[in-house]
């Protein structure tokens, strides 16, 4: 087996501009040329897109459309000899070698001398069960750091609010991670006093590991508070507004799901006597989470300011 390395290096005077636009037109130029090259040397489409991690209709694509055009003649002329330095090379290597490690580079020069440098290699592996919920412990801490206040403080809870996520197959709590106590509002910053860990939470957690159950795809959920009109929740608005984006409904009680269902995006519990109505938002993953949220905040967002 072959180890076969990408090296990528960027390069921006003034702004990061190059992850953008730009960079995804000089990529795309990168993977048309060795394309190019390649089929001219043989290879099937299949091969050259399973090289590329691409597609066999992308690969015929490239193939067929016209090279795309950078802003800077010298950019195109360096991806131009980057391609084919890269083709011939994996001429030699053979279409049936495998791939198995890519190292990724980015670096960033700016005026005043300063720069930035990141080198990271992709293994293709997945990771181990300890690697994965540090993993995870990372990617919610990540995750609290992207909610916006602004978009979210008409919808925070009395008692403040959680995130919780799980690893796949997760049945009980100590398989939850989430931030041990509530995440509050303090002179407009969201606080939380201690880093996520696992364990820590009992109610969100048990909430997650059924709907995880029902769902084994949806792995992160939030707390946040629902509209209340006439000192009650509007199901049916709350239900039409799912309905609208696409988002699979359904009620608890107490902490528990109510009903069958094959796929979860929103829960609502409507309290009662001594218990907060809570909007739950379920999600693939932490980060994708922080995006529902704020969608959600801001659709019913108005409503609430208003009262």
């Amino acid at each position: 087996m072959n180890n076969s390395s990408v090296i990528l290096n960027k390069y921006a005077d003034s702004h990061i501009a190059m992850l953008g636009e730009v960079g995804g037109k000089w990529l795309d130029r990168l993977h048309q040329h060795i394309a190019k090259d390649l089929r001219t040397k043989e290879w099937s489409q299949s091969e050259i897109a399973t090289l590329l991690g691409s597609t066999q209709s992308t690969i015929s694509r490239h193939i067929q459309k016209p090279t795309i055009s950078l802003s800077a003649s010298a950019d195109e002329a360096m991806v131009d000899a980057w391609a084919s330095e890269l083709s011939q090379a994996l001429v030699a290597i053979g279409p049936e070698s495998e791939v198995i490690r890519q190292r990724l580079i980015v670096e960033f020069q700016f005026g005043g001398n300063h720069t930035l440098r990141f080198d990271k290699t992709l293994t293709g592996l997945d990771l181990d069960k300890g690697q994965q919920e540090r993993a995870l412990l990372r990617r919610l801490e990540w995750a609290i750091s992207r909610l916006d206040v602004k978009r979210i403080h008409h919808v925070l809870p009395a008692v403040g609010l959680n995130i919780a996520s799980c690893i796949k197959g997760a049945r009980n709590a100590d398989q939850v991670a989430a931030f041990p106590g509530r995440i509050t509002i303090v002179n407009g910053k969201l606080r939380h006093h201690e880093t996520p860990s696992f364990g820590v939470s009992n109610h969100l957690a048990g909430i997650l590991i059924q709907a995880h159950t029902i769902n084994e795809a949806k792995t992160s959920i939030v707390n946040i508070k629902p509209e209340i009109k006439n000192d009650k929740v509007d199901i049916d608005e709350l239900k039409a507004l799912c309905e609208q984006l696409g988002y699979a409904f359904a009620q608890c009680e107490k902490g528990r799901i109510i009903g069958s269902h094959t796929k979860l995006d929103v829960i609502i519990d409507a309290g009662g006597y001594g218990w907060e109505p809570s909007l739950y938002i379920l999600a693939h993953n932490p980060l994708e989470l922080i995006d529902r949220t704020h969608l959600l905040s801001a659709q019913i967002g108005g409503n609430l300011i208003a009262n």
